[in-house]
Formats: C-alpha cells, structure tokens, sequence
C-alpha cells in the first residue's frame, strides 16, 4: 500500500477583475493637445432617416445605424428606445468615458462601473402638433437624476471625487446644463 497525501484545505482567494483600462499614454498626450490648444473643436456628424411612423435610423460614421421610436402609448411601435432615451443613453456614455478617464489619469483601476439615469419628461404639446401651449423652458427633460455605480482600487471618498470631476467637465452633460447655440434649417 501507498501512502496517500494529505491535502490541506487552504483559505479561499477572492479574485478581482479590473475592466479593460484604456491608453494612459494616449490619454495624457490628448489632455496635453487640450492644454496647448484650448480652444480646440471637433464635429460629431449623424445623419437621421425616418423609415415611416416614429421609426427612425441614425447613422453615425461606418457603425450599425442607431434605431429610434416612440412607445405604442405616443403612437410609435415601440421597436426601440425612445428618442429622450438615447439622449439620456448618451450622456451615461459620457459619464462612463469621463469616469474612465479621470480614475486613469488619477491612477485608479476600476473594477465596475454602472450609470442608472432618470429624466423626467412630458410632452402635453405634442411635438407642437396642437398640444398644450408650451414655452420652450417648459418642455424636454426638467429633471434628470443619475447614480452612480463604481467599484475600484481606491477609497469611496476618492472614487466619488472622480465622479465629481468627470461630472464637472463633460461635454454631453455641459450641453444639457448650458444653454448653447441651436441652428435649424432646410437642407
């Protein structure tokens, strides 16, 4: 007969997972461009085709076309998310890119991040189709709350500065807080 082994029992590893961080370098190159030229602009370009009802496709770029419609109760099919949803969805990308960029420049690893947003918004004047008699500051979003999620290398003081940060200088959230120029013509 064979001596068998013993195996001890050894204390369980708990694992953590970072998310996949993105170009530091890059990073501190475009920030350095930012600081040299701060007046510097780009462009973001979307072309939108309706496709009849509320259905509608925007095309950006040489990506899948981003579909938009209204739910069933505002007459649309309800065949994908609404057009203030994707608004919403583009300020918590925003958000997420800035969080990201901020906990890499300050050396953080993040291991989740989560945004959950809420607009709250009406339409009684129906696209101004013969609705409620609205003035502009009355109608779109009139509140908009976002929490959010992010787990990481550092402490929830220094997690929460981060958010703070990427808050202050988004430029999607900036958009929705400042009033901006807004020009609309036929093509």
């Amino acid at each position: 007969m064979s001596e068998a082994t013993v195996i001890e029992p050894t204390a369980p590893t708990t694992v953590k997972a970072f998310l996949k961080p993105i170009d530091g370098e890059g990073l501190a190159a475009f920030a350095a461009k930012g600081r040299a030229n701060p007046a510097s602009r780009g462009t973001n370009k979307v072309r939108t085709v309706m496709q009849g009802m509320y259905r509608s496709l925007s095309y950006v770029g040489d990506h899948q076309p981003v579909v938009v419609d209204e739910p069933l109760h505002l007459f649309g099919e309800n065949t994908a998310p609404a057009p203030g949803e994707i608004v919403l969805s583009g300020l918590g990308g925003c958000l997420a890119v800035g969080i990201t960029a901020v906990a890499t420049w300050k050396k953080v690893r993040l291991s989740r991040l989560e945004i959950f947003l809420e607009g709250d918004i009406g339409n009684p004047a129906a696209w101004g189709a013969d609705g409620a008699l609205k003035q502009a500051p009355e109608m779109g979003f009139q509140t908009i709350r976002v929490k959010v999620v992010v787990e990481g290398d550092a402490s929830r003081e220094v997690l929460d500065g981060i958010v703070q940060h990427a808050n202050f200088y988004s430029p999607v959230a900036n958009s929705m807080r400042n009033p901006i120029p807004f020009e609309i013509a036929l093509a």
